[in-house]
């Protein structure tokens, strides 16, 4: 990590916003001289701004007014790949308390004993996880939504409603949100800037702990989990269906063959 040269945006306090705007955001080409770390790509913006950029489509800018947000996500439009229609987003309150050792009080801001960017990159690697987090934990509610009456169906009547193509949807809709949320954000990865700042490592950890960031990807884990199996249960309802009517296909042409020789046999004897 590049070692910056300027002090951080001062302030009694100062706003974090994480922003999830795409699936992906290309970051190459925007390394700069005042760049404060490359992994993610942090640097200045204005005079009192930073920017982090996370290539799984988060934007993290700290000390900038809502203007200057807006025109500066306008000017990644084209970095963009699927971007998001809804743009979810994340706030923190950063506080400059040197008397303190870094610390979040319950229900307040964060409090921290410089402005570093090292703590910046952390905050900002925090909120971006949380971001996502929020983003696919809503994406994954959306599929229980779908399958839950699917499944309360099986169990009250033991059949599954609904034509093949609606159940592919399904399937397909299952599985798409399973390949986004076990996408490339490592939520319990440890983040770049601790290997060289390890006396950050108990700021990162209560970051974590506010955000619970770590309870939270278990639960998605372990919803995404739900989601394949269910997913398998509607592929082996369709395939069982393919497979009874194949069975009654070939019972109704073993009955034909019977009734065409019956047919043909009393024919031949008439005649």
């Amino acid at each position: 990590m590049d070692q910056p040269s300027k002090s951080p945006p001062g302030g009694i306090r100062t706003t974090a916003r994480a922003f999830f705007v795409s699936e992906r955001l290309n970051t190459s080409g925007l390394e700069r001289g005042d760049v404060l770390a490359t992994t993610p790509l942090a640097f200045r913006v204005n005079a009192n701004g930073i920017a982090i950029l996370f290539r799984y489509g988060v934007v993290v800018l700290i000390g900038l007014n809502a203007l200057e947000e807006e025109e500066f996500l306008r000017g990644l439009d084209h970095r963009m790949t699927g971007k998001s229609a809804r743009r979810d987003e994340e706030i923190a309150i950063i506080e400059l308390a040197p008397e303190r050792e870094d610390q979040i009080p319950p229900g307040g801001p964060i409090c921290l004993q410089s402005l570093s960017p090292e703590r910046l990159i952390l905050i900002g690697e925090a909120l971006a996880k949380s971001v996502v987090l929020a983003r696919h934990e809503r994406e994954v509610a959306s599929v229980f939504d779908t399958t839950e009456p699917i499944a309360r169906e099986l169990a009250r009547s033991g059949r599954m409603r609904g034509s093949r193509r609606s159940i592919l949807k399904n399937i397909g809709n299952a599985l798409l949100v399973r390949h986004r949320v076990s996408g490339p954000v490592e939520v319990e990865e440890k983040p770049d800037v601790l290997w060289d700042k390890s006396h950050l490592e108990r700021l990162y950890a209560r970051l974590e702990d506010e955000y619970e960031l770590k309870e939270r990807a278990e639960s998605l884990n372990r919803k995404l989990a739900v989601i394949a199996e269910s997913a398998q249960v509607l592929t082996d309802i369709i395939d069982t269906r393919r497979s009874l009517r194949l069975e009654v296909i070939i019972v109704l042409l073993i009955l034909f063959e019977v009734i065409m020789t019956i047919y043909q046999l009393a024919v031949g004897r008439h005649a």
